[in-house]
């Protein structure tokens, strides 16, 4: 299972851990990643993604998963969502 948001494309990033006399190791900070189940007002149905904490505050901030779908960007989400999003668009239509 891959360490990336479904809905913001937020990853894992490099850096360093700088001891007190300034010595310098490679670590990773990983993204704050939760499985949520979210619900759909247009479709009537709820969906299972992984998604971080910022993307579940962005989301209840837009309006729930129906608002989001709305402004996100395509190249950001993943398939699954990508699918959702389609769904979403075909039931306003």
């Amino acid at each position: 299972m891959s360490r990336r948001c479904e809905l913001t494309g937020k990853g894992p990033m490099t850096g360093n851990n700088v001891s007190h006399a300034n010595n310098k190791t490679k670590r990773r900070f990983l993204p704050n990643l939760q499985d949520v189940t979210l619900q759909s007002d247009i479709l009537g149905r709820s969906f299972r993604f992984r998604i971080s904490n910022a993307a579940l505050r962005t989301v209840d901030h837009r309006g729930g998963l129906d608002g989001f779908m709305a402004r996100a960007k395509e190249a950001e989400l993943s398939p699954g969502a990508l699918k959702v999003k389609k769904e979403i668009a075909k039931a306003q239509a």
